[in-house]
């Protein structure tokens, strides 16, 4: 017989929340769940005027909180605590109910390490969810697979900040990254599509028409967003990658 205390890992309990427990008999208390990971060295803190690669790793978290309403900005990974990272943290911060005040401390690296699981993914994405469909995992694309993984990663916690605002609401992959012989094989020929370099999602938000799903990646940092009007809601971000489409699209114009 399985033991349930190992059925329920960190991110059972985060997708499903307490009702898991309850349906397996258990008290919170009592569960003893691993801790969020913590692999990240964050420093005591960081603020405007910061520099350096756990400032970079700050960015890749919060680039999702790019923007209070619709429109063309993203969060520079760049290394460098500007204004724009400034006013994303505290739009993370106040999201997450933390002290509104743009500098990164202990609760805040706390948050953000409650949004990471150890093998580098985040708390409601697996990279598996992301690999090709034709089983090559993040193989033959555009750029080599370390590359798509580290751009897979970066997505995901965009795809977390959307979740959020879509009050908590459960995201199914679509389509994530494509290598270049599954790509040709769906459209009949080579195409520059962004699934080939992993900066790219076909997502379904569980309860959201993809009109509201666009309308998230307006505020989200999505520099690519292709027309709601299917049964799945694309997001990229081509303006960020030298290798990208250097351009923003919004298909359906600012909705």
């Amino acid at each position: 017989m399985t033991d349930p205390h190992h059925s329920l890992d960190r991110r059972t309990l985060l997708r499903y929340g307490t009702g898991a427990l309850a349906g397996a008999g258990l008290a919170a208390a009592g569960l003893g769940l691993a801790p969020a990971a913590a692999a990240y060295g964050w420093p005591a803190s960081l603020k405007q005027g910061s520099t350096g690669a756990a400032v970079t790793e700050l960015q890749i978290r919060i680039a999702g909180w790019a923007a209070d309403s619709a429109s063309h900005s993203y969060v520079a990974v760049d290394g460098q605590f500007g204004p724009g990272t400034y006013a994303a943290l505290r739009r993370y911060q106040s999201a997450y109910g933390l002290g509104v005040d743009g500098i990164a401390g202990p609760q805040t690296f706390a948050s953000l390490n409650a949004l990471e699981s150890s093998d580098g993914s985040t708390a409601h994405f697996e990279f598996s969810e992301f690999y090709s469909h034709d089983g090559a995992g993040f193989s033959g694309g555009k750029v080599g697979s370390a590359t798509v993984k580290e751009n897979v990663r970066k997505m995901m916690y965009k795809l977390e900040a959307v979740r959020k605002k879509a009050g908590n609401s459960p995201i199914t992959i679509n389509s994530g990254f494509r290598s270049v012989a599954y790509n040709t094989s769906i459209y009949g020929y080579a195409t520059n599509s962004q699934h080939q370099y992993g900066i790219a999602a076909d997502i379904v938000i569980s309860g959201h028409t993809t009109k509201s799903a666009y309308q998230l990646g307006e505020r989200s940092g999505m520099s690519g967003l292709e027309s709601y009007a299917h049964s799945w809601q694309h997001m990229d971000s081509r303006v960020e990658h030298a290798y990208g489409a250097q351009s923003w699209w919004w298909e359906s114009g600012t909705v």
